[in-house]
């Protein structure tokens, strides 16, 4: 195996430094990132996007700057340092390019429209308190005096919850689609603010959760749903490309 580094004396080398990757659970995040990369850049060559040497030189100056690599000299020894060759790097250059184009297509403003336009009740927001407990008998009760006396949700939850937001009257804050367990999610974002729901019962039957929507958001594309919704693009798009291939660890 190829050397990487010496301690003491004593050779790491890529062997070691798998296995350590493997064992600590980062190589199967790094393979997978690994993996989505080659396959962006298999999908903008097939695509047509193009890439010119203007830009290849444009980005391999930019990587040197941020080095700190202000001479030729200093370019070639930091690469035969690390045992990459020029044509190495100019190919990590190169491919850096079309993963950029490629994902610019993918993720673009008008995509990021389109995409919002048809699904924007999927990114609205609603604001939410909870009471847990830690008996269905006392989850009952508390809904029983909740119908009576709403306005009491803060001083229950005070006194009563067992969850680390209990000093906070139980308020949760703004939470998204998605946060929250599949069966609570689909009555709470149905519900008008200051409806009380519950209990709904944790997977071991160990907690018993009461909920109150205290306010909802209609989604707005503004810089923050933006990006969710960008990023939504990508991983769907990412998922798309791994799935027209065959791709199997070695």
């Amino acid at each position: 195996m190829t050397p990487i580094v010496k301690i003491d004396g004593q050779v790491v080398d890529v062997a070691d430094l798998l296995r350590a990757l493997k064992l600590s659970g980062q190589y199967e995040a790094l393979v997978e990132q690994f993996v989505r990369d080659r396959l962006t850049v298999q999908a903008a060559r097939k695509a047509g996007i193009t890439v010119t040497e203007q830009e290849v030189q444009q980005r391999a100056d930019q990587f040197r700057r941020v080095r700190g690599l202000h001479r030729a000299a200093d370019t070639a020894k930091y690469l035969d340092a690390m045992q990459i060759s020029a044509d190495e790097f100019e190919a990590f250059v190169t491919d850096s390019l079309y993963q950029e184009k490629m994902l610019q297509q993918v993720c673009s403003d008008a995509a990021a429209e389109s995409y919002f336009k048809l699904n924007s009740p999927r990114f609205d927001s609603i604001e939410v308190s909870h009471i847990v407990l830690d008996a269905e008998g006392k989850a009952k009760e508390m809904i029983s005096v909740l119908a009576d006396d709403p306005d009491s949700f803060e001083e229950m939850a005070r006194e009563h919850s067992i969850a680390d937001t209990r000093a906070a009257g139980g308020h949760i804050g703004k939470v998204t689609r998605g946060a929250l367990r599949t069966e609570v999610e689909a009555k709470v974002f149905n519900a008008a603010a200051g409806d009380v729901l519950g209990p709904f019962v944790s997977p071991d039957r160990t907690a018993f959760e009461i909920f109150r929507v205290d306010a909802r958001h209609v989604a707005q594309l503004d810089d923050a749903t933006r990006a969710d919704v960008k990023r939504l693009l990508r991983e769907q798009w990412l998922r798309a490309r791994a799935q027209e291939h065959v791709i199997e660890p070695c």
